[in-house]
């Protein structure tokens, strides 16, 4: 590649076509970004699909454990596990990382978040669940028995439940905008564990991040009156389901603002709680509109890789997906998410399927904007765009 040169051993200068500089920077420091010695990794990447994956450099003070001989990692069982150990080659004098442990074990394929949680606050287990807190009667167990061991990080992002803008009727923005404003986010919240767990978001910059001030902070978007009431408005989502109707005729909703068509949406969750929880909720207030979901419940990652992620599923709501930061900028949580132009056959991620011209359109711009308070404005503003949509 052209652009990417190596004049030294310790050295790789990037050229750019353009002012993308904020986002490739940040990209470089993120853990998976790893410069591989060429003559190391090409015989690996030979092989369809490559390899290199059974055959790991490492150059920090850990690594997977590997037959000493062939290099070829013995330390992970796909969905079982992974066992960190000492990388021998590792020279501490060159590295700021302190590195008190001699080898870490982590267990993966925990869906019942329950056991494993109870195994951390047992002493049976070190840490658990950091990407999703356990069920609310654990966490609650955890606050009020154990408060020493519940450690509240704030993690740059945001959970929500996409409604999918090319499934009927969650194609019409106002039917859209009226399961938002009848939805009772305090119970949705509760669910999964109550104030403990995060803030109500009315966005999609969270705190902490560059754009999250800009964007007008935790009231971002409540100049939106969908958005205004986390606890819902049932007389304001009768108004938004009407407007649906006077906008379409054929929309089966009766004076009442009531959804009167007998197909079933979509829905696909988490068989494990809190996921499984939210769910419920979520479902018990959408046919309170009238709406019939057929709610599948699946393990966490089926969630995503069957189904969520798979845009020929035609999943109208994906009830338990959450977004958070690769690194500190708003571009890194919007652009994925809401980016029509990123829409793919599988591994999609801009779940709601939302391709806005406009939209995509200021993306592009803002993309190349320097680091710095313009930069934050125009992801702001962008974040508001989003929300006028009322794709989640």
């Amino acid at each position: 590649i052209s652009g990417i040169q190596t004049p030294d051993d310790h050295t790789i200068v990037f050229r750019l076509k353009d002012q993308s500089a904020a986002l490739v920077s940040q990209a470089l420091v993120m853990p998976i970004t790893v410069p591989v010695p060429r003559e190391y990794a090409s015989k690996f990447d030979k092989s369809t699909p490559s390899k290199y994956d059974q055959y790991v450099a490492f150059t920090g003070p850990y690594m997977v454990k590997n037959d000493p001989q062939t290099g070829k990692v013995t330390g992970r069982a796909p969905g079982k596990s992974v066992e960190l150990v000492r990388n021998p080659n590792w020279s501490r004098p060159t590295d700021y990382r302190p590195a008190y442990l001699d080898g870490v074990r982590i267990q993966e394929g925990n869906d019942d978040l329950t056991t494993a949680a109870r195994r951390a606050l047992s002493g049976s287990a070190t840490v658990c669940c950091d990407s999703y807190q356990p069920p609310a009667p654990v966490l609650k167990q955890a606050v009020q028995r154990s408060r020493e061991q519940a450690l509240f990080v704030p993690a740059g992002g945001t959970h929500f439940a996409p409604l999918n803008t090319t499934v009927k009727p969650l194609d019409n923005v106002n039917v859209r905008k009226a399961i938002i404003a009848a939805a009772d986010r305090i119970s949705l919240r509760l669910a999964s564990g109550g104030e403990v767990v995060g803030d109500i978001a009315n966005g999609f910059i969270p705190p902490g991040l560059p754009g999250f001030e800009e964007a007008g902070g935790l009231r971002q978007n409540t100049d939106l009156d969908f958005l205004r009431n986390p606890k819902g408005d049932p007389e304001l989502a009768k108004k938004y389901m009407l407007a649906a109707k006077e906008s379409d005729p054929s929309l089966p909703i009766d004076a009442n603002g009531k959804w009167t068509g007998s197909e079933e949406l979509l829905a696909i969750a988490s068989n494990a709680d809190p996921g499984k929880k939210t769910a419920e909720v979520m479902q018990n207030q959408l046919e309170q509109l009238g709406f019939k979901l057929r709610l599948r419940l699946v393990p966490q990652d089926t969630m995503f890789t069957k189904f969520c992620n798979v845009p020929s599923q035609n999943v109208a709501i994906c009830a338990n997906a959450s977004w958070f930061k690769d690194f500190a900028d708003a571009q890194s949580l919007l652009d994925a998410t809401f980016n029509g132009t990123h829409i793919l056959d599988q591994g999609n991620v801009n779940w709601p399927e939302l391709d806005v011209p406009a939209i995509n359109d200021a993306m592009k711009t803002a993309a190349v904007v320097p680091v710095g308070t313009e930069r934050n404005e125009a992801w702001a503003k962008i974040n508001h765009m989003i929300a006028e949509q009322a794709p989640a």
